[in-house]
């Protein structure tokens, strides 16, 4: 266990040293409180709708996520340190173990702060322009334990990086795949858009809910997997999944609640804006061998639009937005092709208040609101609500 972190050897509660610099907790209160917090927070902003649900805890919520991004900085002394960006601004915080992340990640950071300084690769300044190392992604898969470490960089230029992979993967052989990923972008913790495999295929997968996933370095995984199947089996058993039911899934990322519709036997077509996020879907429906759902590159309310417009019919619309929520335009959409079901995964209570509103004004009534802690520690709820329409 890191320095910064104190457990309380009665509640086994963890607290970390870190709450004010990092930002990556923002509830420092004991578990049992922050569900207390949350719950008054939903039943605040959504009982006008419908009786809200008792939220679904995390039995272990520690160290559950599954992505870990982490910067490089020299210090004045000319030490290495690894750590986060402070909230809003650049200036880094050291950390060398995180109770939110996956606990595999600690070692290998460990290690590639070693490497770095004996291979000389420095991190990149900005100000400077010197350095090659912009940070570091470790993704890792729950269920088949496979991980992915992705080096971002400046450039393509890695010296000596077959050497550097070998030492790596001594110290470190869980690993199962490393990306180099080359970024000329100013933004931080972003990826560019090119990919150089180091070692592996360059992917790793992970099943959820029995299903297989492709996860690649930029796809679209949520971060916390034991709470996710909650999450999407809620979701599922909400919507009244049967055989042969006709499933828009709308925001589809990689296809991931529509796939686990597929499998009970619905129709399904996902829809995404997203091209890099459709190929991924549309692999992973073939990995699953699921032949009774589709992907399509489009904008989910124009493409329901048209739907309505020729006619067609849905039983249930379930989407899956991001934390902007969705938009009057799509939820008139919906209402134009009329399912008999809409299932809202939201995961911002705020945009969910909003949206519900109008989807009200558009015949829809709020008959489930179960909200699910995905994210333990932070002030963020996850949310599953059931629409019929009046």
């Amino acid at each position: 266990m890191s320095k910064h972190i104190k457990t309380d050897s009665q509640t086994g509660e963890r607290r970390c040293s870190c709450f004010k610099r990092c930002g990556g907790c923002q509830l420092d209160m004991t578990y049992e409180k922050q569900l207390e917090w949350k719950q008054s927070k939903a039943e605040r902003m959504l009982s006008p709708f419908c009786r809200v649900g008792k939220i679904i805890a995390m039995e272990h919520p520690y160290n559950y996520r599954n992505k870990v991004q982490t910067v490089y900085r020299r210090t004045s002394s000319g030490r290495l340190i690894s750590g986060v960006f402070q909230s809003s601004s650049r200036t880094v915080t050291a950390v060398d173990d995180c109770m939110l992340e996956d606990e595999r990640a600690a070692k290998i950071i460990s290690e590639l702060k070693r490497l770095f300084v004996s291979f000389k690769l420095m991190p990149y300044d900005e100000k400077t322009g010197r350095g090659i190392i912009r940070h570091t992604l470790i993704r890792t898969a729950r269920q088949t334990g496979q991980i992915m470490l992705v080096i971002v960089t400046k450039g393509p230029m890695f010296p000596s990086k077959h050497n550097f992979v070998r030492v790596l993967l001594e110290k470190c052989p869980q690993i199962t795949t490393i990306v180099q990923n080359i970024c000329d972008e100013q933004m931080p913790l972003t990826l560019g858009k090119r990919n150089a495999v180091l070692y592996g295929s360059g992917k790793i997968v992970d099943e959820l809910c029995g299903c297989k996933f492709l996860i690649s370095p930029a796809s679209f995984y949520q971060v916390n997997p034991v709470q996710t199947e909650k999450l999407y089996e809620t979701a599922v058993s909400a919507a009244g999944i049967k055989e042969g039911m006709k499933v828009l899934d709308a925001y589809c990322g990689v296809g991931t609640i529509g796939m686990v519709c597929a499998k009970q036997g619905a129709q399904v077509i996902g829809v995404e804006s997203n091209v890099s996020a459709v190929k991924d879907a549309a692999a992973n429906a073939r990995l699953n061998k699921l032949e009774n759902i589709s992907f399509i590159n489009a904008d989910a309310a124009q493409f329901i639009s048209e739907l309505a417009f020729k006619g067609e019919k849905l039983d249930t619309v379930i989407m899956d937005p991001p934390r902007a929520g969705s938009t009057q335009q799509f939820i008139s959409a919906v209402a134009s092709i009329s399912p008999k079901s809409v299932v809202y995964v939201s995961c911002r209570i705020e945009t969910l208040e909003r949206d519900l509103k109008e989807f009200k004004k558009c015949g829809y009534k709020a008959e489930l609101i179960q909200p699910v802690d995905m994210f333990p520690h932070t002030t963020g709820i996850e949310t599953v609500v059931l629409l019929n329409k009046m």
